[in-house]
């Protein structure tokens, strides 16, 4: 029997594992996977709480279902039934800036009627058509980026809010090709994104003319997918459909080379041997399992740095707020100095987030260009998120329903250099065979991305197992 040992039980441990299996399963190979997970449940940050009829997500709530990895695995888990597509209402999307809401403009019309960008700053993302392209290879921030290209006002007012959004990030340190590799591509491949956007927009066209189908001008798109009972279902499906051990509660503290694998030291004092290690645990935690195994592996798992995150959920009467709540939510502008970084609409994107009768709002306060939120008490993070609110929204009720969630290492920062670090990383691991990398540390932070990653992995194991 093959032992393989994945250090990590979140969707990127849950689902390289659930890959690996089958595929040995396929390939006829006698293969054991055990997962190792410090924590007392298994998803990492995939945590759906219910509680007094609200639905709160500790971490990410959905996937896009534009691509194929997780509605693959969902398919193979049995679990496509219970996939809950969010609301349309949920396309709506809104910016605060110049102390307003603005709608996120979805096409060019609605674009020059937008008051979001004025004038002057619709005229200089105009001129992106006259900006060459920068063929250095030069690992560029998204701050420089899109002031090269776009202009300042739509990195304060566009770039800006999307970089928080996605990773609580600071676009100033942010690298554009670990971060939006296809951004990267569309201005390599098309001298510009608004030439890209006219050439792809007339390609997709002619092929849904012919019958064909064509992803969307700027990337991949999508409706953001979940389910019933939240996204937890997923990693708790992947869980359950393991044959291995899962053993959580079980911290591993060291690796050691062997003849024949790999002997990995736990922390209740035991051992295990595994001739296969899968490292699919956060950075800054794997970087404390290789201190004395590869010590230039832990140096550069430990320039990955993480932007801590305070999840504020607050659940209010729908009559006590006077606004039209039809949309996924807003993201705010830095200079607009509020306390958080956005507010999701969660009750309205997806049903079943809130009693009947009532909403649930989810803000994100701190990451990477404010760490100090997560040192604030419970009392003041409330205050300044109730505020918000208020100026932003105009709820002046106190909210019926809250829960604060604490992430002091929340998401991985693709800063610049990102790319360098990661195949330094596998640089290493390809030094000591059997020993393998994933995780959203290093290939892409959204679930879409970690499934890919694990998806990739397996196959790499399989090849190792078939050498």
């Amino acid at each position: 029997m093959r032992q393989i040992a994945i250090i990590g039980g979140g969707i990127s441990g849950l689902s390289a594992g659930h890959a690996i299996e089958r595929l040995t399963r396929a390939a006829n190979i006698a293969a054991q996977v055990t997962i190792f997970e410090k924590e007392e449940r298994t998803g990492g940050k995939v945590w759906s709480l219910h509680e007094e009829g609200f639905l709160c997500e500790w971490g990410p709530n959905g996937f896009l279902d534009s691509k194929p990895m997780t509605l693959e695995l969902c398919a193979h888990l049995g679990i496509s039934e219970r996939l809950l597509r969010s609301d349309d209402n949920a396309r709506k999307r809104f910016i605060y800036a110049t102390g307003q809401l603005h709608g996120l403009p979805e096409n060019g019309p609605s674009f020059l009627k937008s008051q979001l960008i004025s004038w002057p700053g619709k005229m200089r993302l105009a001129a992106e058509l006259l900006i060459p392209p920068r063929r250095d290879g030069v690992d560029e921030t998204l701050a420089a980026f899109a002031r090269r290209r776009l202009g300042p006002e739509a990195l304060d007012k566009l770039i800006g809010p999307m970089v928080s959004g996605i990773f609580a990030g600071d676009p100033e340190t942010m690298s554009l090709k670990s971060c939006f590799p296809r951004i990267c591509e569309l201005e390599q491949q098309y001298g510009g994104l608004l030439k890209a956007m006219i050439l792809l927009a007339k390609k997709k066209k002619a092929e849904i003319k012919a019958g064909k189908a064509v992803a969307s001008a700027a990337g991949p798109a999508g409706i953001l997918t979940s389910f019933v009972g939240g996204i937890q279902d997923l990693t708790t499906a992947t869980a359950a459909a393991l044959s291995g051990p899962v053993r959580t509660n079980t911290a591993v503290t060291a690796i050691r080379r062997q003849s024949d694998g790999f002997e990995l030291s736990l922390a209740d004092g035991s051992s295990a041997n595994s001739e296969i290690v899968i490292f699919a645990a956060p950075a800054y935690a794997l970087a404390g399992i290789t201190d004395n195994f590869d010590a230039e592996m832990a140096r550069i798992l430990r320039e990955i740095l993480y932007a801590p995150m305070n999840v504020i959920c607050c659940g209010y009467e729908r009559e006590k707020i006077s606004r039209n709540l039809d949309a996924f939510g807003y993201l705010i502008a830095k200079k607009e100095g509020r306390a958080t970084l956005g507010t999701l609409w969660d009750s309205s994107i997806f049903p079943n987030r809130a009693p009947q009768g009532k909403v649930l709002l989810r803000s994100m306060m701190g990451g990477a260009t404010n760490p100090g939120a997560i040192d604030l008490s419970d009392s003041d993070v409330l205050t300044k998120v109730r505020a918000d609110l208020q100026q932003i929204m105009g709820i002046s009720a106190e909210p019926d329903f809250v829960r604060i969630f604490r992430h002091p290492q929340a998401i991985p920062q693709y800063t610049v250099g990102h790319s360098r670090r990661v195949e330094g990383l596998r640089a290493r691991a390809a030094l000591t065979p059997g020993l393998f990398l994933t995780g959203n540390a290093f290939f892409g932070v959204g679930l879409n991305d970690c499934v890919n990653a694990s998806n990739q992995v397996a196959d790499a194991v399989l090849a190792h197992l078939q050498a």
